[in-house]
């Protein structure tokens, strides 16, 4: 009886373990969504991630980085959307944008904007030699149809191409992806996620308009601080955190010290302590920058 009762149980376990961590998950969240309060914390994502300088090595560390974020987003129930994908010639990736649906997901990602470092032994080294990767991971927030940001239509450059990557049987049949450089900042943005072009260049404009947005809030808060003789914390696109596959297991976020030796569970989208404890120390305006000597 003991036996046929434990075979029965096991499900009903499983399942109580499940929502136990998905309760752990929930609650979690809330109490990191009492921690923003910024103007535009509540809205919706618009994420990039960029490879370093390493070619291969680096592009498979930014895929990593992207299949981190994903199960972060399906942890939380967001919703995302691929919005440009250039794939590596090798593996791994040369650039991705993607947008996150949910409530407060600019707030909460905002804490992962920043260059994230790898040391690893390389899989693509014969040698086996131990390999340091960056990527960097850009965020935006998705901002509503009435905000103004203007934009003259004779500063933009608009290319046609055809789209790459995984696709269907629609991909490399027209020239619907759009590239659009807008010529005063430099700045580049791309889309090819829809098969119209009109519904591409939409929504490369929609990046365009967070990016331009975004420059300018930080231009005039870099004139404030400026004024007021604040420095900085952290300066945007610094090493934030590293994960360390060998000679020891362990993530670390130089900004908070905040550490996790179970390197496997924050690949998986186990984020949450990192931006929970970053909001906390921003709050509290204790944000350390990192050393030079840290690992």
């Amino acid at each position: 009886m003991l036996v046929e009762w434990s075979e029965a149980g096991e499900p009903v376990l499983d399942d109580l373990v499940r929502s136990l961590d998905e309760l752990e998950t929930q609650v979690g969240a809330g109490e990191t969504k009492r921690m923003l309060g910024g103007e535009h914390d509540r809205k919706n994502a618009i994420v990039t991630i960029h490879p370093g300088a390493g070619g291969t090595e680096s592009q498979d560390w930014a895929e990593m980085l992207l299949r981190m974020y994903v199960r972060w987003i399906e942890r939380h129930g967001f919703k995302r959307e691929v919005m440009d994908l250039q794939p590596g010639e090798e593996a791994g990736i040369k650039s991705v944008t993607f947008t996150v649906n949910g409530d407060y997901a600019y707030g909460m990602l905002l804490a992962e904007a920043g260059v994230h470092r790898l040391v690893r032994i390389s899989p693509y080294d014969q040698a086996a030699r131990r390999h340091t990767s960056f990527a960097s991971v850009y965020v935006w927030p998705e901002l509503p149809e009435d905000v103004d940001v203007e934009i003259d239509e004779k500063d933009l450059r608009v290319d046609t191409y055809r789209s790459s990557g995984a696709g269907g049987q629609h991909v490399n049949v027209t020239d619907s992806a759009i590239r659009i450089t807008h010529i005063p900042t430099g700045i580049v943005v791309s889309c090819q996620n829809e098969r119209s072009q009109h519904k591409n260049r939409a929504q490369a404009m929609k990046v365009l308009k967070a990016r331009l947005y975004d420059m300018k809030m930080k231009e005039q808060q870099a004139k404030l601080d400026q004024l007021g003789g604040e420095k900085k914390d952290i300066a945007f696109g610094s090493q934030i955190r590293s994960y360390v596959l060998h000679p020891y297991q362990m993530v670390k976020d130089h900004r908070t010290k905040e550490e996790i030796g179970d390197v496997n569970r924050v690949l998986d989208g186990d984020i949450d302590p990192f931006i929970k404890t970053y909001l906390m120390r921003k709050a509290s305006g204790s944000l350390a920058p990192p050393t030079a000597d840290d690992e």
